[in-house]
């Protein structure tokens, strides 16, 4: 019987909250085995197979050339970006910042992907100017009470 003893009880496999099902894991500065495994058939070679690809990259070659650009110019994940965005002081000028967002998008300020990172930190600064103003009611209403 899967699952279950000789008694017909059923035993709990299911991993316990909080405790690995290995909790020695993989130590510490171990190594993947292909990485060492390609590290060692390369040996010494990784200087001749740089020049390589920069004399292939050199003669026309476009893989050997993005190879060797990816290498010196990596792409770019994140810009600064400038837009007019109102002054926000309270959780209900949340949406003229979103239709400011909204106007630099459709103007080609701001590409979505750029809407959407800054949405994000509006969000987090709307849910932390939210629970100030919870906590500074809580307290004026404590207050009330305690008189």
């Amino acid at each position: 019987m899967s699952g279950s003893d000789k008694t017909g009880k059923k035993q709990d496999t299911r991993f316990k909250p909080g405790r690995s099902g290995n909790p020695e894991g993989r130590p510490r500065g171990s190594r993947n085995a292909t990485t060492l495994a390609l590290e060692a058939l390369l040996g010494g070679e990784a200087e001749t197979l740089t020049r390589k690809a920069i004399e292939l990259a050199k003669g026309g070659d476009l893989t050997a050339l993005r190879l060797c650009l990816d290498r010196l110019v990596p792409p770019r994940r994140d810009r600064h970006v400038s837009f007019d965005l109102p002054k926000i002081e309270s959780a209900r000028d949340a949406t003229s910042a979103i239709s400011a967002m909204l106007q630099a998008v459709s103007v080609g300020d701001l590409t979505p992907a750029e809407a959407g990172d800054v949405t994000r930190l509006l969000d987090a600064y709307i849910k932390a100017f939210e629970a100030v103003e919870l906590a500074e009611r809580v307290e004026r209403l404590e207050g009330m009470v305690a008189r």
